[in-house]
């Protein structure tokens, strides 16, 4: 008696349970399968970016970088390689920051909108159709970026936002409208429709113990009712 007092409190438990946590459940179970549907290559654009060869420095190059006398930043790497024809040497910060130098030790400015548009154009499959450039200052980059590093978005016909760096000179990243759904859908799954990146926070916290407890409740119940079919067999 004792027993079947105890069940019809879970099977009561359960019911108020699934009430709660049936609608954040039913949006982890689509948002999961939204976010399974597409490779996470294609996802992040992989699949636009064309094969770059790289060439072999001159073997003549006589490389002369020197930083600036009042520069105190420590530096994270030092990388020459020909980039458009051209021999550069990059300079990266531990801070996340570069300078270009040319060959001759020459400083080269920020990369120019011609310069971003010429770099999707030679990188990007569809780069050529180009529908607008911005230029957004670190402090002040689109939410579908999202890194502290001055960059062109350079706006393609497709949706396509391609992200080139005005110090690096380099794409820094791809974001196809897909990538935006999943990035809309990934916050939901995770409940931080702000951020997008804080995976361990009370709400969802709560709604996942919950709902570990909704099945749980669920599957003890499995057990009752199969011995309740077996006793009306009987």
């Amino acid at each position: 008696m004792a027993q079947q007092r105890m069940m019809l409190n879970f099977a009561k438990w359960h019911i108020w349970l699934g009430w709660l946590v049936g609608v954040p459940v039913l949006m982890w179970t689509v948002t999961g399968l939204i976010m399974v549907i597409k490779p996470i290559e294609e996802v992040r654009g992989n699949h636009l970016r064309k094969e770059v060869v790289e060439k072999a420095l001159p073997r003549d190059t006589n490389i002369s970088v020197s930083l600036p006398s009042e520069s105190t930043a420590p530096v994270r790497s030092v990388t020459t390689q020909v980039e458009r024809g051209e021999t550069v040497t990059r300079i990266t910060y531990m801070d996340g920051t570069s300078e270009r130098y040319r060959a001759n030790g020459a400083r080269m400015s920020p990369l120019s909108e011609i310069e971003a548009r010429m770099i999707v154009e030679q990188g990007i499959e569809g780069g050529d159709r180009v529908v607008s450039a911005t230029r957004f200052d670190a402090d002040k980059v689109p939410f579908d970026f999202r890194r502290p590093v001055p960059v062109w978005q350079v706006a393609l016909e497709d949706g396509t936002h391609v992200y080139v760096g005005t110090e690096t000179g380099t794409i820094e990243a791809v974001r196809t409208e897909w990538w935006r759904t999943f990035d809309f859908v990934w916050g939901l799954h995770i409940m931080d429709l702000k951020t997008r990146e804080d995976t361990s926070h009370p709400i969802l916290i709560l709604f996942a113990a919950l709902s570990v407890l909704g099945a749980l409740l669920g599957c003890i119940l499995m057990f009752r009712r199969r011995k309740a079919r077996v006793k009306v067999a009987a």
